[in-house]
């Protein structure tokens, strides 16, 4: 019960006028842990890819996703995008010290999930069961 008043002092501890849809960890986590940002920040995290290099590495991600995940995690300051002048241009992205200064909490997030998905999939088999019948 303890944990949850904490959580409750938290939420009446918002500054004034932020509501839950502005909360910190919320619009933080959400761009994180979007479908296809975990890949993509965890290949980045090797080294700097073109977008074609992403886009063979990812085979089921659209061209159209790739891009605007891309773009969503350029605009939250995680990843650079530097166009070469070549002909084609070719882009390349990158990790900027914000986006690799996850690298670490999200290892251990995607070794914990790594870790749990056949619990996770069993619970989610029993739960499915028990609701359709």
């Amino acid at each position: 019960m303890e944990a949850n008043n904490n959580f409750a002092r938290q939420l009446q501890g918002l500054p004034e006028g932020q509501s839950l849809e502005n909360c910190p960890v919320r619009q933080v986590m959400q761009g994180i842990f979007s479908k296809w940002s975990t890949l993509l920040l965890q290949a980045l995290g090797e080294r700097p890819y073109r977008f074609g290099e992403l886009r063979r590495l990812v085979p089921d991600i659209s061209q159209r996703m790739l891009t605007q995940t891309l773009r969503d995690l350029e605009r939250d300051g995680y990843v650079y995008r530097t166009v070469h002048p070549t002909k084609p241009p070719s882009v390349e992205y990158g990790l900027t010290p914000l986006g690799r200064s996850m690298l670490v909490p999200l290892k251990e997030l995607v070794d914990w999930a790594t870790s749990n998905f056949s619990d996770v999939r069993a619970a989610r088999d029993a739960y499915d069961a028990d609701a359709n019948g």
